[in-house]
């Protein structure tokens, strides 16, 4: 059975859906004013890897991602750049789109605006305020009333008394207290608005997410995934709004993929220190990429460097290798009473344990080094795929080119040295044949001798 680990209880729970056979699932997604950096692209991969995997195991899933594109810094960009709200999300949204189907990540179900569910939103602030969990103040905000929700820290295991002692918390004489949090702003100059009850307006960021999950999922429903930078405040929000606007549980399972951090430092544009997707897409492979962020698990934290990144390549590169005399057909059945299939399944029902699995796959590799299996060759490929790996053809992926410029030896070089190489070798000029190959492995290129003959591969 399927387990995963559960923010809201602090341990591994065998994972029951609401409703027999179907999963539904909730991720916070981009705020839309920049290019993606490493910490979005572990999101985004993240929960694509846990969607295929439950619908490998047979789950129907419908999966929300959600996009804020209204929001202070959304706004801040705008004017800084002298262009619309709309034209800046539009295009920061389309990079988004770009920059996950290059790391191999499906499109959600459903990928909702923000500025497209504002009606939702104020239905739920008109009830919260109606069951005493809101307040509208007399400048026009909306707060939500943290003391009137008894269960608040319940997630991120923090208390009133506790944050009220050690946080430090925005200074509004509009609050009737400091911990209460805004649900929506009265409209200000030169800022997008929305008509409304308490006046022109805009949402505030927390309800923008319990208003979304609720008008795709329902009240309640199975998962809600996000990064760990997101427990608290956010996601502690989302159940005191939900939950007390509907007097039921709001999510079953609750879970946070851990921070990529630079120099044991989170990463975030922020603090200056992101890499963005296609930054890094300039140097490495978008698998290359992928295979990096599966390679730790998914709450532990990544730690980016050039050298993890090079790590992750000439791993992957490894498993590239061992699939490249097989010309392996690209399917989905899977006996999984094989041993190695059984140990990826346990692993993959351990709270998605993608480490455990890897080392699975290279134990295959290692398989067909050995014995040359066509059927363990097969196995590997079909396997990786479940995680969105190994499905180019290996001597594609082997042979890659980031140049922009004219390389030194072109493709059409290299096989032409390769055949003259092969001649050198036919009249047992040795010398020359050497000569060659070093001449390739001065410029990247690394020949390889097998029963198929001669193939190359960049270094």
């Amino acid at each position: 059975m399927l387990k995963i680990y559960n923010t809201l209880t602090r341990k591994k729970q065998n994972f029951i859906p609401l409703i027999p056979g179907e999963v539904k699932m909730y991720v916070c997604g981009m705020t839309v004013y920049d290019f993606c950096h490493l910490g979005h692209a572990r999101v985004m991969v993240v929960f694509d890897t846990v969607v295929r995997w439950l619908k490998m195991v047979g789950f129907k899933v419908t999966y929300v991602r959600n996009i804020t594109d209204i929001d202070d810094k959304i706004i801040k960009r705008a004017h800084e750049n002298g262009e619309s709200i709309d034209t800046l999300t539009k295009r920061f949204i389309e990079a988004m789109h770009v920059d996950a189907a290059m790391l191999g990540v499906a499109q959600p179900t459903h990928e909702p605006r923000a500025t497209q569910c504002v009606e939702s939103m104020i239905t739920m602030i008109r009830i919260l305020i109606q069951k005493g969990f809101a307040y509208a103040a007399d400048n026009g905000d909306v707060f939500y009333a943290v003391h009137q929700f008894p269960d608040y820290g319940k997630l991120s295991g923090k208390s009133l008394e506790d944050l009220r002692a050690g946080e430090r918390v925005e200074i509004d004489l509009n609050k009737k207290d400091p911990l209460d949090f805004v649900l929506w702003k009265a409209t200000k100059p030169d800022e997008p608005c929305w008509d409304s009850p308490w006046g022109k307006g805009r949402p505030g960021w927390h309800i923008e997410c319990s208003a979304m999950s609720e008008h795709y999922l329902g009240e309640h429903f199975d998962i809600h995934g996000g990064g760990q930078d997101l427990q608290f405040p956010h996601h502690e929000n989302e159940i005191a709004q939900s939950e007390g606007a509907h007097d039921h549980p709001y999510v079953n399972y609750w879970m946070h993929n851990g921070f990529v951090r630079v120099d044991n430092e989170k990463m975030s544009k922020s603090l200056g220190n992101f890499f963005t997707v296609r930054e890094v897409l300039t140097r490495y492979q978008p698998e290359v990429v992928r295979f990096f962020i599966l390679r730790a698990h998914y709450r532990s934290p990544l730690n980016y460097s050039d050298e993890h990144l090079n790590d992750a390549k000439n791993a992957l590169d490894r498993l590239y290798i061992a699939l490249k005399e097989y010309d392996v057909p690209v399917t989905t059945e899977i006996s999984w009473d094989d041993p190695y299939a059984k140990r990826f399944m346990a692993a993959m029902n351990d709270d998605f344990n993608t480490p455990e699995v890897i080392a699975v796959l290279f134990d295959l590799a290692g398989e067909i080094n050995r014995t040359s299996s066509f059927q363990h060759a097969t196995l590997l490929k079909t396997l990786g795929g479940i995680l969105g790996l190994l499905q180019q053809n290996p001597q594609k992926y082997l042979q890659y080119d980031f140049s922009t410029e004219k390389s030194l030896f072109s493709q059409e070089d290299i096989e032409r040295m390769i055949q003259q190489r092969l001649e050198a070798r036919r009249k047992r000029n040795f010398v020359q044949a050497d000569n060659i190959r070093k001449q390739l492995l001065d410029v990247g290129i690394i020949l390889e001798d097998g029963a198929q003959g001669t193939t190359w591969r960049r270094q």
